[in-house]
């Protein structure tokens, strides 16, 4: 793969990698006429200000059952010692140059220097600073590749701590990975917790930017979105092709410690989710999409409008009494609340039969919704800020 270093951007040339990790991966730098059968795998890492988080992700890539050939840290204006833990731990470093897109700018940039040394049935894997890989995630990404498959996303699980709130986002994130499996392993969004791409798919995904059959700039990932994950799950399922998170494909990321943390990273999500429809249009790979949002508003106002009817008939007639068919749908909620989490233990069990806790945590996602349809209607500017 071709070095790179804070003082050299880029290189021109493939070369075995140097450091601590060389030896083992010396081998994997075979010449550009391989078969398909022996894809090369690059890993990109972004990262900001992350010399806290940055070894555990890339030793979770060193520790994988099939390791990749290199691991590239993108270090984006980074003012801590990023670069300097990452080069420690055997990954070498991009600087950026004078990015001010954030994640989105920076991956465009590796991506420009990375892709020219890469042949078409080579592997990039996007990974998250935060996030710690399971060691099968190589393997199994790798296995699920087909002619219609353009890309493998993360089934991503929440890390431990966080008290309450962390513990509600984990069983968000436990009933999710269950959606995921339920439907055959079909990717909704490649998580950037961690999806790996054929080159292929990259270079076609950058060349429908600059003919004008996508939008989001010239480059890989779009400079227009909030959330560049999203968009680019759109971009490759427009290009006809398939996304899959199979539940080998297991990540560990982190969770939103406080409540003004968790409403910036899913105000981002959100608007950004809005705003990637707005910009699609309706289409048949984003007509599910609009329809799941629209499910979303309508259960969000059913539920306003039903906690608004039941205080109103408390406090003017008294408790109603239980009606047979109302508790026995009430019992299926339930149910179905404590089956999705049974796998996150006893806490998690017992916190979705309270109920209470994860009916206020719905209230919540109820509240971000809104906020971020108001603020599409006003086209007030959603700002990017770090979580």
């Amino acid at each position: 793969m071709p070095p790179v270093n804070a003082d050299q951007h880029p290189a021109e040339s493939w070369q075995p990698p140097r450091g601590r990790h060389a030896s083992r991966r010396a081998h994997a730098a075979p010449e550009n006429h391989h078969s398909a059968e022996q894809p090369r795998i690059a890993v990109l890492i972004p990262a900001h200000n992350e010399e806290e988080r940055i070894a555990d992700a890339i030793q979770g890539m060193w520790g994988q059952s099939r390791p990749p050939e290199i691991v590239v840290v993108v270090a984006d204006n980074c003012t801590d010692a990023t670069a300097e833990v990452a080069a420690r731990n055997g990954a070498q470093v991009f600087h950026t140059h004078e990015n001010r897109h954030k994640k989105a700018g920076g991956l465009n940039q590796a991506l420009n220097w990375l892709l020219p040394h890469l042949t078409d049935y080579d592997l990039v894997l996007v990974q998250d600073a935060d996030t710690v890989l399971n060691p099968a995630f190589v393997a199994t990404a790798m296995s699920t590749f087909n002619r219609k498959v353009g890309a493998v996303g993360g089934v991503f699980y929440g890390e431990p701590g966080g008290g309450l709130l962390g513990q509600l986002q984990r069983m968000e994130f436990m009933r999710y990975a269950w959606e995921i499996e339920r439907t055959g392993g079909r990717a909704m969004v490649l998580t950037g917790t961690g999806t790996m791409f054929r080159a292929r798919v990259l270079r076609e995904v950058r060349q429908a930017r600059r003919s004008g059959r996508l939008g989001g700039g010239d480059e890989c990932y779009s400079l227009a979105s909030l959330t560049e994950d999203d968009e680019i799950t759109k971009a490759v399922k427009t290009l006809g092709y398939r996304t899959m998170s199979p539940a080998g494909c297991a990540v560990t990321t982190e969770v939103m410690p406080t409540l003004p943390k968790l409403w910036h990273q899913r105000m981002r999500w959100q608007r950004g989710a809005l705003e990637n429809l707005r910009d699609y249009g309706w289409t048949k790979v984003t007509a599910r999409y609009f329809l799941q949002q629209f499910m979303m508003g309508f259960g969000a106002l059913s539920f306003l409008l039903y906690l608004t009817y039941m205080t109103m008939t408390i406090s003017m007639f008294g408790w109603p009494g239980l009606s047979p068919f109302w508790t026995t749908i009430g019992m299926i909620f339930v149910i179905e609340k404590v089956v999705s989490v049974r796998k996150g233990g006893l806490r998690a069990v017992l916190l979705a039969l309270l109920m209470v806790p994860e009916l206020l945590y719905d209230m919540f996602h109820h509240a971000v919704y809104f906020a971020s349809l108001w603020g599409l209607v006003r086209r007030t500017e959603e700002k990017w800020i770090p979580t």
